[in-house]
């Protein structure tokens, strides 16, 4: 039995793509109590409610994490809470960066300040491998979450709540994707434009992220930052799996975009561990509120550095075919 069975759940940005892997898998297997969907888009909310039937368990909350008086509202009653919601686009925050510090910063300290006050028991938020070293506004915005989340562990030492942070890469099929969009110029026949014929990404499905945080709810002392062990892929190999034979071509790196990216930076190697069941741990510099090493937990060779590039794990074309027949 998974321990948001029969609780409360609140998820912020609900409704996008990891949001509504979330709330089938909680409906269908983990049956919670109630899940509060807390986003900003009526016409989301509305196309969700139908995709859900308008399950009983759910409750549908218009508002933003900007707004922390609304949070508090919405998080009355509720003992869990995933924290989604987050502006995400590199190249719309190089143009538009306070629009993102308001929203990814200060809107993260909303949501840490609101759990603390309604008593939340515990909060698994969601990073990206773009917050590892970044280069990006974007990145920089969910690195300063994830600082403010372990953090919050201080301000809530004397209260029930704690804060994890689970970090992940590229969402296969998630909104965004560029899996639909290679699709689309495969079907017209056109030329796929890549990056950089060398780039690679770390790549994972929605419903792995979906049970890495799950099971991050069950494992989580509060301070820890989690990383999967998950393959790597080439970026062209991607697109000759979508599209078998097209022709690709170069169109450079945009701003901020990195060539290969990095989920475990060397600095943060030097406190990671091992778990056993294959996923990382970065622990808190600095625990007041009793954190202690995992028991399992295996200390990473000097001078770690997990990136995309270097990775032990990678898809083969096969796989990539494999996933994109049955998961996309």
């Amino acid at each position: 039995m998974s321990l948001l069975t029969g609780s409360s759940v609140l998820i912020t940005g609900g409704t996008g793509s990891f949001g509504k892997a979330l709330i089938k898998r909680l409906l269908t297997d983990i049956n919670p109590r109630r899940i509060v969907v807390f986003s900003r888009d009526e016409l989301k909310q509305y196309e969700c409610r139908q995709l859900f039937d308008n399950d009983p368990r759910l409750r549908w909350f218009i508002g933003d994490i900007r707004d922390q008086h609304r949070l508090m509202r919405a998080m009355h009653g509720v003992e869990y809470v995933v924290h989604a919601a987050a502006l995400k686009q590199v190249d719309t925050a190089e143009y538009n960066p306070w629009e993102f510090v308001k929203t990814n910063v200060i809107g993260s300290q909303n949501v840490i300040e609101a759990s603390i006050d309604v008593g939340v028991q515990k909060l698994v938020a969601l990073s990206t491998d773009k917050a590892s070293s970044p280069i990006n506004l974007y990145g920089a915005t969910k690195l300063t979450a994830d600082k403010l989340f372990i953090s919050g562990n201080h301000y809530a030492a004397r209260y029930p709540t704690r804060f994890s942070v689970v970090r992940y890469g590229n969402v296969m099929g998630s909104r965004g994707s560029v899996i639909p969009f290679f699709r689309k110029l495969a079907a017209s026949g056109e030329s796929l434009p890549i990056t950089d014929f060398r780039m690679t990404r770390f790549f994972i499905t929605l419903p792995q992220a979906v049970q890495f945080v799950l099971d991050s709810f069950d494992r989580m002392q509060g301070g820890e930052l989690y990383v999967p062990r998950i393959p790597s892929m080439r970026i062209v190999d991607l697109a000759q799996a979508i599209a078998p034979g097209a022709p690709m071509h170069e169109i450079g790196l945009r701003p901020g975009e990195k060539l290969h990216e990095e989920m475990i930076s060397a600095e943060e190697g030097r406190r990671t561990l091992l778990l056993s069941d294959t996923r990382y741990v970065l622990q808190p510099d600095l625990a007041t509120w009793g954190y202690e090493s995992p028991a399992e937990g295996k200390q990473v060779p000097a001078g770690f550095h997990y990136t995309s590039d270097k990775n032990d794990q990678w898809f083969s074309g096969e796989e990539i075919t494999r996933i994109l027949e049955t998961e996309v």
